[in-house]
């Protein structure tokens, strides 16, 4: 059987005794309710949590003390173990959700801890946004030289909803090359979805931003009645969205492909290029806030009915 005859006995007894429940490693561990904060306390901590989702937990006691509530920084920490608020973004979201179900006038310190998450949003690829085709995000990547052709562009597009991507190379970057990709690739696109593109999200790169009436970009969304919005100067994690896209297609795409094969005309690159786009969008799944393991092509058929509610709305 694989036991001692002392531990069968000692078994045995047990079973003998007190029946076959007794065998059940039963935890010892019983939590002390004398050591537990008190109510009005744990409130207040809570309480502060939200008003000050910043703070620390020494700085939480700290400021908890001048208001005359004393409770340790471990006795902090507890409670917002307990409460789910132990990150800084669980005490963001927290607030978040306060704000929407009481509608409350944030203080001063509670709208920058907010514009600080979404910061951190944009850095990590998230953004604010409403439906497929409300904003998409475009930007220039540079694939490398080519023998025989030199340099390669890639000019990329990235719904910020359903993480839905095009990519089309060039060898050069002007606004004519970034008009083609949306009249070549993206606009046919959401037109098979009967889906409309509202708003672009672009650095302040000179292929993206001019004079409306002397530049090809600015004038091609003008036409499609599509909204320009730039990123702040020197700040290329706001459009984060397409710089992680970046990573991704370098890392699965071409550091691959290069090692695989020698390329010798910007078609025959285009081509893989395309097969991985179609696999991208069709068959990997995606992490993002709003696909959560779906595809990206399902995360756009699913959101298309979202858009359908609000355009009824």
């Amino acid at each position: 059987m694989g036991l001692s005859r002392d531990t069968f006995y000692r078994y045995k007894a047990a079973v003998d005794e007190d029946g076959i429940e007794s065998l059940i490693d039963a935890n010892r561990r019983k939590p002390n309710q004398k050591n537990r904060i008190e109510p009005t306390i744990e409130d207040a901590v809570v309480a502060y949590a939200i008003e000050q989702p910043a703070h620390g937990q020494v700085r939480t006691s700290n400021e908890l003390r001048k208001r005359g509530v004393f409770v340790s920084p471990s006795g902090v920490r507890c409670v917002w173990l307990r409460h789910d608020l132990a990150r800084f973004k669980d005490r963001l979201r927290a607030l978040e959700a306060k704000v929407a179900a009481e509608g409350l006038v944030l203080t001063e310190a509670q709208v920058v801890a907010l514009e600080k998450k979404r910061h951190d949003d944009e850095v990590a690829g998230e953004i604010e946004t409403a439906h497929p085709g409300y904003l998409g995000s475009q930007d220039t990547f540079y694939v490398g030289t080519l023998k025989g052709v030199g340099r390669i562009y890639q000019q990329t597009f990235v719904d910020t909803y359903s993480k839905v991507a095009a990519a089309k190379l060039y060898t050069t970057k002007t606004p004519i090359t970034a008009a083609d990709l949306l009249n070549d690739r993206v606009l046919p696109l959401f037109d098979q979805y009967d889906l409309p593109l509202l708003r672009m999200l672009t650095d302040r790169g000179t292929e993206f931003c001019g004079r409306v009436e002397w530049h090809d970009y600015e004038l091609y969304l003008a036409v499609n009645d599509i909204d320009h919005t730039k990123t702040k100067a020197r700040s290329p994690q706001t459009n984060g969205i397409c710089e992680r896209f970046h990573k991704t297609i370098l890392q699965e795409f071409y550091q691959v492909t290069f090692r695989k094969k020698v390329y010798e005309d910007i078609e025959s690159l285009q081509r893989d290029l395309d097969i991985w786009i179609h696999d991208y969008n069709h068959e990997r799944t995606h992490q993002g806030k709003m696909c959560c393991g779906r595809t990206p092509i399902e995360t756009l058929e699913d959101g298309k009915r979202v858009w359908q509610e609000k355009k009824i709305a």
